[in-house]
């Protein structure tokens, strides 16, 4: 390995990067990929002869050395650059950070894993650079494209995604959930203002955004296993990737961390009925039907918040997560918010029902407000930006 960093340090060409023009900026995002490093740009270097490159490694603030690698190789290489970023997280973000560092007209996503087959790359940018394509994509599922190794399950949640963006937002891209594109900058710049930068699925975000129609190729290429480390793929990609589809589809008319709130708020519900029937099936001989409701409702009413808390804290507002301390004095911030909200939703369904004695009006009016109040206040207390 300590040979290998060491052939990646020597510079690849003798001139100064201001002596050349460059065809093509290679950003990739890195957490905690140190050892994948020396392998990419080796793999690059054979795969991308004849065109003028620069490498970006956008880093939200690794904690194995990744940057420390970077930084040794860029040393001696003008070709490959290092922006870190501390306090924030997520593909998107540091794909378009990249973006907008690099004054090469063309820009390429590729993972520092090896997933993605490096050998395609050149077809991608000889189709944006020479072939007047807007966008180039490596496709798993179009001509000889493939998951390569993967196992049902995850082959099937990818193929569910793939659909449900065919649906939302009716691309025709055959993988508009590939990580490995190139593009023309302009095409990312123009489609900023509309960007959610949710996540990992930046391709998905950009065809969604896009001001214009876009002139798009697919090359096929076969998925790898990844070459070292650990993939960062949880279940907060999901909520991620739901959110995203969320807000390019309803975006423009609704939040969807409100669409999201207003979901977990129903699963709340149901926590909370579920608690209070079971109390009051209870054999409590002490209490009369008013006092067991009461105290049944109550205690239901508190672990329904906490639950609600606990939820929003893992999925609505997991860009936010509140841990430690914060998690507690969150959740009495929360207690407090929905207390608030309960006399608001009171207040307002009282002044419908007064006004006309319709009590399902009156209900949802309580609700809405109750709803609308919750979130905003929440995200102004409990979860506001620090």
């Amino acid at each position: 390995m300590q040979h290998e960093v060491a052939d990646l340090a020597r510079p690849v060409v003798s001139v100064h990067a201001d002596d050349f023009s460059l065809d093509c900026a290679i950003i990739i995002p890195t957490l905690n990929e140190r050892d994948n490093i020396p392998v990419l740009l080796s793999a690059l270097d054979v795969a991308l002869i004849g065109w003028n490159y620069e490498v970006i490694f956008v880093d939200d603030w690794s904690s194995d050395g990744t940057p420390d690698m970077i930084a040794a190789i860029a040393e001696r290489r003008h070709n490959v650059r290092l922006i870190r970023r501390y306090g924030r997280r997520g593909l998107s973000t540091a794909v378009v950070e990249g973006v907008l560092s690099t004054l090469a007209p063309v820009i390429a996503v590729i993972d520092a894993d090896m997933q993605h087959d490096e050998k395609v790359l050149p077809q991608l940018i000889d189709a944006v650079v020479n072939g007047g394509q807007d966008m180039a994509v490596g496709s798993r599922y179009c001509a000889d494209g493939s998951v390569g190794e993967w196992g049902g399950q995850r082959a099937k949640g990818s193929q569910l995604a793939t659909w449900l963006s065919h649906k939302v937002l009716r691309t025709q891209v055959t993988d508009p959930m590939s990580g490995f594109f190139v593009a023309r900058k302009a095409v990312v710049i123009a489609s900023l203002p509309q960007l959610s930068n949710m996540g990992f699925k930046i391709l998905l975000d950009v065809l969604a955004s896009s001001p214009t129609p876009l002139k798009i190729v697919e090359k096929p290429y076969v998925f790898r296993s990844r070459h070292a480390g650990e993939s960062k793929l949880d279940s907060s990609v999901a909520v991620d990737f739901i959110m995203l589809l969320l807000d390019k589809k309803f975006g423009r008319f609704i939040s969807p961390r409100l669409i999201m709130f207003c979901a977990v708020g129903g699963l709340g519900f149901l926590v909370h009925l579920s608690i209070l029937l079971s109390i009051m099936l209870l054999p409590i001989s002490s209490l009369d039907i008013v006092q067991m409701f009461t105290l049944s409702y109550s205690v239901a009413l508190i672990c329904a918040i906490a639950f609600n808390f606990t939820l929003n804290n893992l999925l609505t507002y997991r860009d936010q997560r509140l841990r430690g301390w914060a998690w507690l004095t969150g959740l009495l911030s929360f207690y407090l918010v929905c207390g608030l909200g309960a006399a608001a939703s009171v207040g307002s369904s009282s002044y419908v029902f007064r006004s006309d004695h319709n009590s399902v009006l009156a209900t949802v009016a309580g609700t809405i407000v109750g709803s609308v109040w919750n979130f905003a206040a929440s995200s102004f207390l409990t979860w506001r930006k620090r």
